[in-house]
């Protein structure tokens, strides 16, 4: 059973609905990272039943998952507003990973609540996995493109598979930063280099 999203609500009021649960997800993992993300706390903090709660999203890891995607989402929504700076493909990728590491670093409760939810999330998140996949494509398309790059395009193959590598070896360095094998400034050194491996 999946996470019910943005499109698959019919009327405002739901979708505000599902927009305070998400809210009340972020409030309470920035305070006490995933421990803290209670499916009841959520549903009290949120104003919501524990029922309808159950029904928007199945589970903890559903909720934190889905919690996830909104934040690549805000951060390609501000990456849309501005011009990526950068002479080649992976100067504005570095940008772009850099930019949003940074931001995820400035909340380690939160991030380390998402981060692990993505490294538990079985088959049964496949479709809110797919949605996080689909926004960080997104993301890294635009830096990939650059100029050329045309709100709503498509991206190629080729552009998937590049960004598909890239992304596995982000929330891996993530996942070292959260469990403290890595500094914050190890891991953008540990992108910087995988970007220049993969886009040389």
């Amino acid at each position: 059973m999946s996470s019910l999203t943005h499109d698959d609500l019919g009327s405002a009021a739901q979708r505000d609905r599902r927009r305070r649960i998400l809210d009340a997800t972020v409030s309470l993992a920035s305070k006490g990272g995933f421990d803290a993300v209670q499916m009841r706390a959520v549903a009290e903090q949120a104003d919501v039943a524990l029922g309808t709660l159950y029904r928007y999203f199945p589970s903890k890891i559903h909720l934190l998952v889905s919690a996830l995607a909104r934040q690549f989402e805000d951060i390609e929504a501000t990456l849309s507003r501005r011009v990526i700076p950068g002479d080649s493909p992976a100067d504005r990728v570095e940008q772009v990973l850099t930019r949003a590491t940074r931001g995820l670093q400035r909340d380690p409760q939160l991030t380390e609540a998402l981060t692990r939810a993505f490294m538990f999330a079985d088959s049964s998140v496949a479709s809110e996995i797919h949605v996080v996949g689909l926004k960080l494509t997104s993301m890294l398309n635009r830096a990939l493109q650059g100029d050329e790059y045309v709100e709503g395009s498509e991206p190629t193959d080729e552009d998937i598979a590049v960004a598909r590598v890239i992304s596995d070896v982000w929330l891996a360095a993530l996942v070292s930063w959260v469990t403290g094998r890595l500094s914050a400034d190890e891991v953008n050194e540990h992108l910087a280099t995988a970007v220049r491996l993969i886009l040389r």
